[in-house]
């Protein structure tokens, strides 16, 4: 299995997906606990709810690979990027808590190295290719890094989650004027609940690639599953909300691409 599927475009625009894939390595889905049996963490239907900015003319980049493998937004040294709870680079909870593996079934140390040679730095290796390729064509390059989460888990936040959660590492991973623009979007509609720079304020994705003063702008959206697939098992995928959803993030990732111009 290759570790990403990546479709080149004709904008300024690399989408990252990180987060959605499930292909286990053999030693993985050997060790996975019952909990853990289903890939709950999964960013589940985000290539086909962005499906809409291939019609844009984005570059597309999806991990294939499951976070229960490698952690493809968390930096190499596993050094935590929150400091509430969180899980790292190999997890070995599940984002409510409980143990990724059954006992006595981690992967080896060795075997993780592997995981990181061979699924983390080829994803990473070609979001820095195509930024450069964007940035040598245009003059600037945009990074869109698209994530889901469940509505409501305790351990990681309080109450429920906004639905919109753009993240911007604390506006250094873009101009202040992308930021705007987002929240422009954002405080022109009413049917979602949005923030930036919340809880979710970009992972190590946004934060090593926003790089504003060599014009190349990050920005990460968290989506709250809720809002177009069924968060229990088995994940099902809602056409009506996801319409709906829609309708508000394509215009959101246009306005990406208009501010993210060279100013």
């Amino acid at each position: 299995m290759t570790p990403f599927h990546f479709t080149p475009g004709s904008l300024p625009l690399l989408v990252s997906i990180p987060h959605a894939g499930t292909q286990l390595t053999p030693e993985v889905d050997a060790g996975l606990s019952e909990a853990a049996r289903g890939l709950p963490d999964t960013d589940w239907h985000i290539p086909l709810l962005f499906d809409f900015v291939r019609d844009l003319g984005a570059s597309v980049l999806i991990g294939h690979y499951s976070r229960f493998v490698i952690d493809l937004n968390r930096p190499p040294d596993n050094q935590p990027l929150y400091a509430t709870a969180t899980t790292g680079l190999f997890p070995e909870t599940l984002f409510n808590g409980s143990p990724t593996f059954a006992p006595g079934s981690t992967p080896t140390a060795a075997q993780r190295a592997g995981y990181l040679a061979d699924i983390w730095q080829p994803y990473h290796q070609q979001i820095q290719q195509e930024l450069a390729r964007l940035k040598a064509e245009h003059g600037y390059a945009l990074l869109f890094d698209a994530h889901s989460i469940a509505s409501e888990i305790p351990r990681l936040f309080e109450g429920r989650l906004p639905d919109l959660n753009i993240g911007t590492n604390d506006g250094k991973s873009c101009r202040a004027e992308v930021t705007q623009g987002l929240e422009a979007v954002c405080a022109a509609q009413s049917d979602y609940s949005w923030v930036v720079n919340g809880r979710f304020k970009g992972g190590y994705i946004t934060r090593a690639y926003g790089q504003p003063a060599e014009n190349i702008q990050a920005v990460q959206l968290e989506l709250a599953q809720l809002n177009y697939m069924d968060e229990t098992p088995p994940f099902a995928w809602r056409q009506e909300r996801a319409s709906a959803l829609q309708k508000v993030l394509k215009p959101l990732v246009q306005r990406f691409i208009a501010c993210g111009h060279i100013a």
